[in-house]
Order: C-alpha cells, then sequence, then structure tokens
C-alpha cells in the first residue's frame, strides 16, 4: 500500500481540526476535502484521514453526511476527533462506524484536544507544540504501517446505542457593529445565515459550530453573555486539567 498520497477530510469551523490535521500529514504529499462545504462524490483509492470535531461527546452530523459521499471500496482510513478538553465520549466509535459501513478499514484513530470553540479560555492555545509533534509522530507511525501493507483495523472506545445529540439552546446573536459584509453567511457550514440578511441566524439550522463568531471582521457575532457565562463555570469545573492526546493503532 503506497502513502504517496492521502487524502485529508477535515470538518474545521473554527480550525483546530485543521491544525491536527496539517500536523499528522506534515512532510506527506496531501489532498485536502473541506467538509465544511459540500462534497463531491468520489471513490477513494488513496488512504482518507477524516479529521472531525466533537460537539457534546458527537460528531457533527453534517460532517458524516459529507463523509458519507467519499467511498471507501476497502481501503484504509484513519480517524481522528478532535475536542476541547471536555471528553470526546462516543464521537470516535461514531466516525469508526460510519467510516467502516463506508467500505473503510479503519487501520488507526486518535482523539487530540484543541481549544474549545466557544469557551477559548479552555484548552486556549492548542493543540500547542507537543500536541503537534504527538501528532506528527502519529502520521509517521501510521504511514510506516501502509508501507507494510498492514491494513489491520482498530477498536476505539464508545457507547452504543450513542449519547444524545445535544440540543442547540441559543444562536449567536449579531451586534450593531455589522456591516453586512456577508462573510458568516458564505462561510456558515450548515447555511443558517441568509445571505440576504446576514445579521440574521436560523437556529433550527445553526450547530453552534462557531465559525461566525471566529471570522467576522467586525467581531459583530457572539453568543448571548449569560449563556456564555454559564457554559465557562460549567466546563471550568469538568474541563480544566489538560487532558492528552489518545492513539489507537
Amino acid at each position: 500500500m503506497s502513502s504517496a498520497e492521502w487524502i485529508s477530510a477535515v470538518f474545521s469551523p473554527t480550525g483546530g481540526c485543521e491544525k491536527v490535521a496539517s500536523a499528522i500529514t506534515q512532510g506527506m504529499a496531501v489532498r485536502r476535502v473541506d467538509l465544511c462545504a459540500p462534497v463531491a462524490a468520489e471513490s477513494v483509492s488513496a488512504p482518507l484521514l477524516a479529521v472531525v470535531p466533537v460537539y457534546g461527546g458527537r460528531v457533527p452530523e453534517v460532517a458524516l453526511e459529507r463523509l458519507r459521499v467519499l467511498k471507501g471500496n476497502g481501503g484504509p482510513a484513519i480517524a481522528v476527533v478532535v475536542y476541547g478538553n471536555r471528553a470526546y465520549e462516543d464521537a470516535l466509535l461514531e466516525l469508526h462506524t460510519v467510516l467502516t459501513a463506508n467500505g473503510y478499514k479503519v487501520i488507526a484513530a486518535a482523539a487530540f484536544i484543541a481549544e474549545h470553540s466557544i469557551v477559548r479560555s479552555i484548552a486556549a492555545g492548542r493543540p500547542h507544540g507537543a500536541d503537534a509533534d504527538k501528532a506528527a509522530e502519529f502520521g509517521r507511525t501510521v504511514a510506516a504501517k501502509l508501507a507494510e501493507g498492514n491494513l489491520s483495523t482498530v477498536c476505539v472506545p464508545g457507547n452504543m446505542p450513542y449519547r444524545e445529540r445535544p440540543q442547540m439552546p441559543v444562536a449567536p446573536l449579531t451586534l450593531d457593529s455589522c456591516r453586512g459584509c456577508g462573510k458568516c453567511a458564505r462561510l456558515c457550514p450548515v447555511g443558517a445565515i441568509p445571505a440576504n440578511a446576514p445579521h440574521t441566524t436560523d437556529a433550527a439550522k445553526c450547530i453552534l459550530c462557531m465559525r461566525c463568531v471566529a471570522i467576522c471582521p467586525r467581531r459583530s457575532r457572539l453568543l448571548p453573555p449569560p449563556m456564555l457565562e454559564g457554559m465557562t463555570q460549567r466546563l471550568n469545573m469538568v474541563a480544566s486539567e489538560p487532558k492528552q492526546p489518545e492513539i489507537f493503532i
């Protein structure tokens, strides 16, 4: 099995998953597939690296929907979840299961940590240098396994049935400083922001990925302060102790 090129399929609304994916594939030939936008159906022959965030212990359904159009045909896949230092719960098992059902052999898996997308003080600055080093080492180990022609699969932690998907309690607000540039509408992964009314958000579609907050050039989008304060207090109680990456290979 050649490791000359990987396909890196990444759902990274605020950049954490992209940093992890880039570290894993450091020095490799990679073709990137952006799962934050619709994906063309494809029969995949190269090793697939799937990197997705964890929202409430699950993988965002939109990321799984877009991964499902990349058919595996018995080829290898690497399943990676990235979480904000609380817990990844059933997300890695969910990703592993979807990839397997889609025709892949999941030969390696990992859970990495990135700065929390909502409460940025949790795991601030991660993935940091040590995380990136561990991700790069993981990538090299997987490449060596592929070069040996070893397609043995791995088991990962998690529970079935999966935990319930969390209900999004609120969508981001827009301040009066918004000038309607439309960047948030163009880049929203789920189309929750109308192009003709970018100061609004369809709460029924919003998955609280925080991309609109992260990319707004005027910092005009934010969560309601009471909600953010409550989440900060809860996460400080359960996610303040730094977690370490977990590798399965």
